[in-house]
């Protein structure tokens, strides 16, 4: 597990689309509407493999994923490059979410989503990041029946596009682990934010205790417990845990950086350097100076 670690660091990240071009409109994180061509050259040029997609509201119209001629124009991009869109980030379902909503509303929303997945099967995407955070929280026991229902109501087309379907909550371990309990099926999985944890004051061995095995893919950030994102080692993430846990649970997913951001103007730059903060996270090291003793 630990040379898996070791050789994924060796291969490259990921990143989440927008942060390799200075924000748009103020926007931390959004599909660049302007930039996102940029994006895939610069993301080759630092030695990443590749992009998180990010379909959102914002970038409605102008989104490559959403016509035959943009996904060709994108497939033929990231062919260029030697990259790859690794999964697609749904923020639209934060924008819109799958709860609080009119039936017809919902109706709408899950249309939507099994479009998505049918466009991921197309461009070889394997997974749909679906979030419930902040907008789209499940705040009672009422909501998380209706984010079950939805699921299921969807899988069937998961199943048929062979594309996985990761949940991406403020969960407690035990809320999220009971929510899980009713989705027992393969292609549900978990997206595990490593800030967002810290943000809430959860730890990763009691998280990785409730549903470890069904992690999927992280995403790796680091926030002060109750604030927001910092760079790289200087937040509340407990990066030494986390670690721990993933050689625990023998996980062999995906890494993807969405870490806060730096000077505009100077995106690749700094995306470089936390990229290779991360790597050497793992392969064994800390990510901060009085933790080098990681092995």
């Amino acid at each position: 597990m630990t040379d898996y670690l070791a050789a994924y660091a060796e291969g490259g990240l990921y990143t989440m689309q927008g942060r390799l071009s200075e924000p748009e409109e103020g926007r931390f994180q959004s599909f660049p509407r302007s930039q996102w061509r940029l994006e895939i050259e610069r993301a080759a040029q630092i030695g990443l493999r590749g992009i998180e997609w990010i379909y959102d509201l914002y970038g409605e119209g102008s989104n490559p994923i959403e016509t035959q001629s943009g996904r060709r124009e994108l497939g033929g991009l990231l062919e260029q490059h030697g990259l790859a869109v690794v999964s697609v980030c749904a923020d639209y379902f934060m924008d819109r979410p799958l709860l609080r909503c009119s039936p017809e509303e919902h109706g709408a929303l899950i249309d939507r989503l099994e479009w998505l997945l049918g466009v991921c099967a197309e461009l070889g995407v394997g997974r749909v990041v679906l979030p419930f955070v902040d907008a789209s929280s499940i705040r009672n026991a009422a909501e998380r029946a209706q984010v079950v229902a939805a699921l299921r109501q969807v899988l069937p087309s998961a199943e048929r596009q062979g594309v996985e379907l990761h949940l991406e909550t403020d969960l407690g371990p035990e809320a999220f682990r009971q929510l899980l309990a009713e989705l027992e099926h393969p292609l549900i999985c978990v997206n595990y934010d490593a800030g967002n944890s810290a943000s809430l004051g959860y730890l990763p061995e009691e998280e990785f205790a409730a549903y470890g095995a069904r992690v999927g893919s992280v995403h790796i950030k680091d926030r002060q417990r109750g604030a927001g994102t910092v760079e790289l080692g200087q937040g509340d993430t407990d990066f030494r845990s986390l670690r721990e846990q993933l050689l625990k649970y023998d996980y062999h997913g995906d890494f993807v950086l969405q870490v806060a951001r730096g000077e505009a103007g100077d995106e690749p730059r700094w995306l470089s350097e936390m990229a290779h903060l991360a790597a050497d996270w793992l392969r064994g090291c800390a990510l901060n100076d009085e933790k080098r003793d990681i092995t």
